[in-house]
């Protein structure tokens, strides 16, 4: 889905951002001002440290946990966001006609750019379909999710702890979460790289570089974060998207 590319490649700007140093660091408490900080940033971190609170302190265990917990309370979102795209696809074939019936024409008149408009505005009320049904879901996860990173980067207390081999606040010295981090985005990619174009298809390639050379230079947090979310998403990708082509084809053949 050409959505979850432009998701990962809005996450690699805004790692590429916090590698160089361009995004604030300052450590977040509840006095910290600003509708962003206050509002999104504070509540995530609250939630690390209170679970972290519940399992003796364990901050990567919190940060397993909450990435879970957040990304299932974001699933109804993304199964909307999948099923309006499905629609679309469906309506694929008849939406090429009418752009190859009006190829040439809406080059030189813009009438019939607006008439073309107008007839694909009919397709997809004749069918149900609302194009812009997807666009929602992605306007409420972006913040979630960006919220859930930053709280990451700036609750002091995890940069004060230790998980399994690695410092929580200090890059991992074997980089293998890094390498682990940008595997996992490869194939989290990879698994929709049927439904992207040329161009999206690259960020499969692009992504996991991206990933693995952050995550060499950032906390392990981060990394860790990475790991769990990408696992999530490549299971979600499984159940939700892979096993629902492999029998959408299987009836086509019958």
């Amino acid at each position: 889905m050409k959505k979850i590319a432009i998701l990962l490649l809005f996450l690699g700007i805004l790692v590429t951002m916090t590698a160089c140093g361009s995004v604030e660091h300052v450590p977040i408490t509840a006095e910290t001002e600003g509708i962003w900080n206050h509002f999104f940033v504070y509540p995530m971190s609250w939630l690390l440290i209170y679970v972290a609170e519940l399992f003796n302190g364990s901050y990567g265990l919190a940060i397993v946990l909450v990435t879970i917990v957040v990304r299932l309370s974001l699933l109804p979102l993304v199964l909307k966001q999948q099923k309006s795209t499905r629609a679309l696809q469906t309506l694929r074939p008849e939406m090429e006609k009418l752009q190859n019936k009006y190829k040439e024409a809406t080059k030189k008149d813009p009438k019939k750019q607006q008439e073309m408009q107008k007839e694909l505005f009919s397709l997809y009320q004749q069918h149900g379909v609302n194009p812009m049904a997807g666009c929602l879901p992605l306007f409420v996860q972006l913040p979630v999710m960006m919220a859930f990173y930053f709280a990451i980067m700036r609750t002091e207390q995890i940069a004060l702890h230790t998980f399994l081999w690695f410092d929580l606040g200090n890059p991992d010295p074997l980089y293998l979460l890094p390498l682990i981090a940008g595997a996992t985005t490869f194939m989290q990619v990879r698994m929709t790289a049927a439904q992207l174009n040329d161009q999206m298809k690259m960020m499969m390639y692009i992504m996991p570089v991206m990933i693995i050379v952050a995550g060499m230079t950032l906390p392990s947090a981060l990394s860790l974060y990475w790991v769990v979310g990408n696992i999530f998403m490549i299971v979600q990708t499984y159940f939700t998207v892979t096993r629902f082509e492999q029998q959408t084809a299987q009836v086509s053949k019958t």
